[in-house]
């Protein structure tokens, strides 16, 4: 058997964190209590208020500062993408390092080049979204540059491409999102190289933490209505 009953149930728990994670944040009756619900809102607004200005200046600006940060991270990816197949080419020289730790970790050639190729998958997955993001949040900037700018009152054909911009800022920030949350998983799929506990474990800690950012977070409470900020600790 080329793996083990425990490394299967923890690969099981990672794919059901996964999924169970992004059904509670984009899916379910909650996702209206969560960050990313609130900033969503936040970018729908922001359309509707760039009507108000004579100069868009600052809009601009802040969409090419998304636009970078998301061409950093679509790079990033890319060099993951390279790590991974160094993993695969080091394949001996980690089995010999894996021989050397002084506590014991049994592993596989063919184990070893599973876990690598998952990770690769991961960072492949990471970069369609954030390339599709970048994509998006330039559709969004052309359409900011054709919303008219009428000098008196904004006229509802402004307005009506105001709320597409805006809904397309969303669309583009939600596959943002889902590009970083590939890589936060990865953290967790990571510790499979130390064995099924430590993938569980890992798992189980990225999961905990994105739950609460979402949830629970001094960022939460400051972008919400009804939410207080807590002190810092």
């Amino acid at each position: 058997m080329l793996f083990m009953p425990l490394d299967l149930a923890a690969f099981a728990w990672f794919v059901f964190s996964w999924l169970i994670y992004n059904w509670l944040v984009e899916f379910s009756r909650w996702k209206k209590h969560t960050l990313s619900h609130s900033m969503d809102s936040y970018r729908r607004e922001w359309m509707l208020s760039m009507l108000g200005r004579p100069l868009r200046m600052i809009d601009a600006q802040i969409m090419s500062g998304l636009q970078q940060g998301t061409s950093f991270f679509a790079s990033t990816s890319l060099l993951a993408l390279g790590a991974c197949f160094g993993l695969l080419n080091a394949t001996d020289l980690a089995l010999e390092v894996y021989a050397d730790l002084p506590i014991s970790i049994e592993t596989t050639r063919q184990q070893w080049e599973i876990k690598a190729l998952g990770l690769m998958l991961i960072a492949a997955y990471a970069f369609f979204k954030f390339g599709w993001s970048y994509r998006l949040f330039n559709y969004c900037s052309i359409m900011v540059g054709a919303v008219p700018n009428d000098e008196k009152a904004p006229s509802d054909q402004a307005r009506d491409m105001a709320r597409r911009a805006g809904e397309l800022n969303v669309l583009a920030g939600r596959h943002f999102s889902r590009g970083q949350r590939a890589f936060f998983f990865s953290v967790g799929f990571l510790c499979w190289f130390a064995g099924p506990i430590p993938f569980i474990a890992g798992t189980t800690c990225v999961l905990a933490v994105l739950l609460r950012r979402q949830f629970f977070s001094n960022a939460h409470d400051a972008v919400t209505a009804t939410g207080a900020p807590r002190a810092p600790a």
